[in-house]
């Protein structure tokens, strides 16, 4: 695997400590098993998995819900439900993807509710901080969609937009493609990443009836392919991941008005790399020091350091991604663990981490997994 820098012996060493720490603490070592989600794309949809943080081992669990297609999974605030997206092209007889909600009961799930989405192929879900308000996005329908939620349950669509902006990648954006849906660090404001149109729409919430209003929009570089957002702790930093030439704009955004505005431009791929590429997914620590962006294609993780206070990145180093395809990957909640949803090599990778420099190991363990697509711990 390409690095920036090949891992010196003491940069080695320190992640091999990680993994050492986390299999002799006697505060891992002690504690229990932990369910694990994932979402995939195929019949089953949402499978169950416990997870072992002292041995970093996944251990299949069966299905957890028969919902077929699932490209994302979320919790509420206090997950006790699961909301899913079904990138499906028909559902209750129309031309649309689904949502669904699921109550959690002891690791297991529960079906509450089911309701169209707003266009086919629907690959995306985020719930607001309230737990009240679900949105959803739709690659294929190019559209997006809000509901309002009572106990868990979805009601049918309260709000929903059908965009008609296209970009100059004649083999990807012939058309509008949502991808991806956000929430402001304080909640006002939803956002919905737009593939196929290079943008990112921005719409007033109202937490009370799930109702949104169009606010504006974050327009980036022609054919970059906006596909998620995510926000940095420290409440005014935002990465936006650009799928087509894989770049992540670093945007400040505007508490307010919920704009966002360009700072500077990251170029993911290492600078001799010419072939087909992809940008995918990130992952942000909780303490706000070290930023992850995974690239498909060639496939890799890349890791870099964070300034807390204002999001600046500088790179560590480009490494393994344990398989084909990185659709989704996560930090376990001991943070000493990443796990990769490997989509085409049907398998999900796990690589110590080192808590203190943010280093990724090399060489990880996998676990079979068909499609996954999204991880979530319980």
């Amino acid at each position: 695997m390409d690095t920036l820098a090949k891992l010196n012996r003491r940069d080695f060493l320190m992640t091999a400590s990680a993994a050492t720490f986390a299999a002799a603490s006697p505060l891992l070592a002690a504690s229990a098993r932990q369910r694990v989600f994932i979402g995939s794309n195929k019949p089953d949809g949402i499978l169950a998995f416990d997870w072992d943080p002292a041995s970093a081992e996944l251990t299949s669990a069966g299905v957890a819900a028969k919902l077929a297609n699932v490209d994302w999974i979320t919790f509420s605030p206090a997950r006790n439900f699961l909301y899913a997206a079904s990138e499906v092209d028909t559902f209750n007889g129309k031309p649309t993807g689904a949502v669904a909600s699921f109550s959690v009961q002891n690791g297991q799930l529960q079906p509450l509710s089911e309701q169209n989405s707003a266009g086919t192929g629907t690959c995306h879900v985020a719930l607001d901080y309230t737990g009240r308000t679900l949105l959803s996005a739709d690659y294929g329908g190019g559209s997006a969609a809000s509901f309002l939620i009572t106990a868990g349950s979805l009601s049918p669509a309260v709000f929903t937009d059908h965009y008609t902006a296209h970009g100059p990648n004649a083999d990807r954006q012939q058309s509008a493609h949502a991808h991806f849906a956000s929430w402001a660090p304080d909640n006002r404001f939803a956002y919905i990443n737009d593939l196929g149109g290079d943008s990112i729409h921005i719409y007033k919430a109202d937490p009370a009836t799930a109702a949104l209003t169009p606010a504006g929009a974050y327009h980036a570089r022609p054919g970059a392919g906006c596909r998620t957002l995510h926000f940095h702790p420290n409440g005014h930093t935002a990465y936006c991941v650009n799928e087509l030439d894989s770049t992540v704009d670093i945007l400040d955004w505007h508490r307010a008005d919920g704009s966002l505005t360009l700072v500077s431009r990251l170029n993911l791929l290492p600078e001799d790399y010419h072939g087909s590429t992809r940008a995918c997914d990130t992952v942000i620590s909780r303490d706000g020091k070290f930023v992850y962006f995974a690239n498909r294609d060639d496939d890799f993780l890349f890791s870099l350091h964070a300034d807390p206070k204002t999001g600046a990145l500088t790179p560590i180093a480009r490494s393994s991604c344990g398989g084909k395809i990185p659709r989704n990957f996560t930090l376990d909640p001991t943070e000493r663990w990443m796990l990769v949803a490997n989509q085409d090599s049907n398998n999900i990778a796990v690589f110590a981490r080192n808590p203190e420099t943010g280093v990724l190991a090399e060489q990880g363990k996998s676990f079979p997994v068909p499609a996954p697509m999204c991880i979530l711990f319980a």
